[in-house]
């Protein structure tokens, strides 16, 4: 598996506090879908900046760029054009948890 990022871009700044009906049933939707994902073992990490601009965040394993393009594409965000998807192979250099150990080695302490 190779690892990939996606950023959920929305279509205008404070986004998330000037949500229309339809956009919040579609982020609803997308939600649902990404916590669906987390459990099944794909997602690594998910979360919106905050501040103006509320890009989302999506870090996830696929097979391949077909295979993570199709799962960006699935988002209903972007699938229903409520926002824009960027796609990106992504290297997790350091994560907490995973490599305390070797980097503690690595430098001496």
């Amino acid at each position: 598996m190779e690892t990939w990022i996606y950023f959920i871009n929305p279509p205008r700044d404070d986004f998330a506090e000037t949500l229309t009906p339809a956009e919040e049933e579609a982020w609803g939707r997308h939600w649902t879908r990404i916590q669906g994902l987390y459990l099944e073992g794909w997602v690594i990490l998910v979360g919106p900046t905050l501040g103006r601009v509320n890009t989302g965040v999506c870090v996830f394993e696929a097979a391949d760029e077909a295979d993570a393009r199709a799962f960006m594409e699935g988002d209903p965000t972007i699938a229903e054009g409520f926002a824009t998807g960027d796609l990106r192979p992504f290297r997790v250099s350091l994560l907490r948890g995973r490599d305390e150990a070797a980097v503690r080695e690595r430098l001496g302490r």
